[in-house]
């Protein structure tokens, strides 16, 4: 049970400065960079602005590192990954509070998709450490044909700033657990509760240059992480456009491996056979607007069959009235802060197009608590989007609802496919036979049937089209850290 004295008491805390972590040891760097919290617009304190040198520093320390720690027993990988996951969670709360100060996620959501998700993670990947197993080929019988799986090398990580442990344990658990050494990059206003937990790694024991931790701008120090000739693969979330380069880079540079998680503008389809629509209203409004709307898998398009449009747009406003958007540190508020006034005024920017483009704002459009400083802004739905405008199209990362209505199920499909994304997506529908044409129907990774935002570390996810391609969570994500070897051996 969260107790909101403890939060307050955590929060008053100063954040010191932080440098880079580098071969177990933290490094100030040549530069600082200011961070920002959106709750109130203070500066909360400063991080390393990093450089080529830094990462060089930072992949040379791998490098060194890789050749032990693949080659450590899996007992001992296990050991390690286990005990920082015990760590992650004796420290949940004041990990939880560092990154809602850092990014503005409500405290609720916060620990829970954050450090506790982040523990069970590296729990998942170190219980399956001694449990993947290399195979033996049925060739012929004067030949043992045996595949093995090796780790890649050095791992670059390039994560966001909406669930930064989250999403980081995503590819820094499976990399580890498979042997390879790890050099992360966070996103430049969300990286203290990542550099916290690399030094909870140290103390789980986990060897020196093994998990290094480079803070700084993306088109710095993602970039010679990118173009870096000793990083073996690089696994990235984030935007297409950023995707795009990494994979130049590593065209430019060594053909390392390049794990893309892009963006998503995924349609939430609501049928009139729905069985509980009230149901549907609530699940569709959380799925848009929990942590502002700052989710890759948001259901950022509400597809409504037309003759249940106004009826079901009337329980989907009242749903999303009963959201309060406040401080993300308190544990009355639902939804806490846009993650930066730069994001904020993108989100705002979106609304006002739509607007010219012939939309109608239901609710909200509009920026809140304008007099704490901070970057707050209303729930937003937008009503009469039709697919040739931006709103149909882009996606926005923010608190802000595309709603379009549709006839039949073909119409149904060809609207949800009618983006270049395909990350994740939604049915409501009380027929099985339809739900099971849809589900094979859209072009997605991920495809929900009467809910929105089911997930587990068990099952992969990642995108189709131009959402990406690697899948993270799952055992298949471990796979992807691993090259495959044939060893031939004649016993004749």
């Amino acid at each position: 049970m969260l107790n909101q004295e403890a939060i307050d008491t955590l929060a008053a805390q100063a954040v010191a400065p932080r440098g880079h972590l580098i071969n177990g040891r933290m490094v100030e760097g040549d530069q600082r960079i200011e961070v920002r919290s959106p709750i109130d617009g203070s500066v909360l304190t400063t991080i390393a602005g990093g450089n080529e040198r830094d990462i060089d520093a930072a992949v040379a320390a791998a490098r060194a590192a890789f050749e032990k720690w693949s080659r450590s027993g899996p007992a001992f990988r296990k050991k390690v990954l286990l005990k920082l996951a015990d760590l992650i969670e004796k420290h949940a709360l004041e990990l939880a509070v560092l990154g809602v100060r850092d990014n503005g996620t409500e405290i609720n959501m916060a620990l829970k998709a954050e450090p506790l998700s982040a523990a069970g993670t590296f729990r998942y990947y170190g219980e399956a450490i001694d449990k993947v197993y290399d195979e033996i080929a049925p060739t012929a019988p004067e030949v043992l044909a045996l595949v093995h799986r090796e780790p890649l090398g050095v791992v670059g990580c390039i994560v966001p700033w909406n669930f930064p442990m989250m999403i980081g344990a995503w590819k820094i658990a499976p990399a580890l657990a498979a042997g390879n050494t790890v050099v992360l990059k966070p996103a430049e206003i969300a990286s203290l509760s990542l550099l916290r937990m690399a030094e909870l790694a140290l103390e789980a024991g986990m060897p020196e240059g093994v998990f290094n931790v480079v803070t700084g701008k993306g088109s710095v120090t993602g970039k010679a992480l990118g173009m870096h000739m000793d990083v073996d693969a690089l696994a990235f979330t984030g935007s297409g456009g950023v995707g795009r380069m990494l994979m130049e880079y590593s065209a430019r540079s060594n053909l390392k491996r390049v794990f893309l998680e892009l963006g998503g503008k995924s349609p939430n389809i609501v049928f009139a056979d729905t069985a509980d629509l009230g149901k549907a209203a609530k699940v569709s409004a959380s799925g848009i607007f929990r942590n502002s709307g700052q989710v890759c898998v948001a259901g950022s398009r509400l597809l409504v069959e037309e003759s249940i449009h106004d009826a079901f747009l009337e329980k989907l406003a009242e749903s999303t009235a009963k959201f309060k958007v406040g401080n993300p540190l308190q544990l009355s508020s639902d939804i806490g802060a846009v993650s930066s006034e730069d994001q904020l005024s993108k989100d705002l920017e979106f609304v006002e197009q739509a607007k010219k483009e012939g939309g109608a704002v239901l609710t909200g459009g509009k920026r809140l608590l304008a007099e704490t400083g901070g970057s707050y802004m209303a729930p937003t739905i937008v009503t009469g989007v039709r697919p040739e405008m931006t709103l149909f199209r882009e996606e926005v990362f923010g608190p802000v609802l595309a709603v379009t209505p549709f006839k039949t199920e073909e119409e149904a499909i060809r609207l949800a496919n009618g983006t270049d994304y395909g990350l994740a997506s939604a049915v409501w529908t009380s027929s099985l036979s339809r739900a099971h044409r849809m589900v094979r129907a859209i072009h997605a990774g991920v495809v929900h049937v009467n809910t929105y935002g089911g997930s587990d570390i068990t099952v992969p996810l990642g995108g189709f089209k131009q959402s990406g391609f690697g899948r993270d969570k799952s055992l298949h994500a471990m796979e992807k850290y691993t090259d495959l070897k044939t060893a031939w051996i004649d016993l004749a």
